[in-house]
């Protein structure tokens, strides 16, 4: 984005202003920006932000709706990355509204989405959200026995603040988007995980069934 940009120097005057607690500053520098778009692109990015300062579902479902036809009407590289945000964001609105039939199909396009971002800390948490808003609108029909397992470790880590367990794991564990390669990711990370051999000899073997459930799930005698 071009900073010269009069919409999109205000945008980011917004931003600044909103982690430093000024909040109707920020809004009003949003909606300068939107009085001030001369184009799609323009209004599309001010209303993307708009959305984040509306006071409720409704008008923030509304402002992403508008902010996504905009989109769709420029229909370029410039907006290519606007999707999993928007798609996500409306799925979440709905979801407030009591509305999750309609939000899961937008879930949906948001994980599509996440291909067109760069690896970084914005893509690594509109993962985490789209996953959450998955699980939410299907949430399947329940765990395996190794989900079970897994979650009792999780817990385990938990209790114990064993942080570097916790940091391998839950990014692939939350981030999970349903996909044969987030599986693989997952089972990755467990694997490098129970190579380390520095979790106790329970969870050792708890993990490895986790990793090969089924051996551990196969009948006996």
């Amino acid at each position: 984005m071009d900073p010269n940009n009069p919409v999109v120097r205000l945008c980011g005057e917004g931003m600044t202003a909103e982690p430093e607690g000024r909040q109707d500053e920020a809004r009003e520098l949003f909606r300068r920006a939107r009085d001030a778009a001369s184009d799609d692109w323009e209004a599309c990015v001010a209303a993307h932000y708009l959305a984040r300062h509306q006071p409720g579902p409704e008008e923030t479902l509304h402002w992403n709706r508008e902010c996504l036809r905009l989109a769709e009407r420029v229909g370029d590289d410039r907006v290519r990355g606007f999707h999993a945000s928007l798609h996500g964001s409306i799925g979440r609105a709905l979801l407030e509204l009591g509305r999750p039939g309609e939000a899961g199909p937008h879930f949906a396009a948001a994980a599509d989405g996440l291909a067109d971002l760069p690896p970084g800390p914005y893509a690594d948490r509109l993962r985490l959200c789209v996953a959450r808003g998955l699980r939410e609108t299907d949430p399947g029909p329940g765990n395996s026995p190794a989900e079970e397992r897994l979650n009792a470790l999780v817990t385990a880590w938990c209790a114990r603040s064993d942080l570097d367990a916790l940091a391998l794991v839950l990014p692939a564990l939350r981030g999970d988007l349903r996909t044969l390669g987030d599986a693989e990711r997952l089972t990755t990370v467990l694997r490098m995980l129970h190579t380390e051999r520095r979790l106790p000899a329970g969870e050792r073997e708890t993990l490895t069934a986790v990793i090969a459930p089924e051996r551990a799930d196969a009948p006996t005698g």
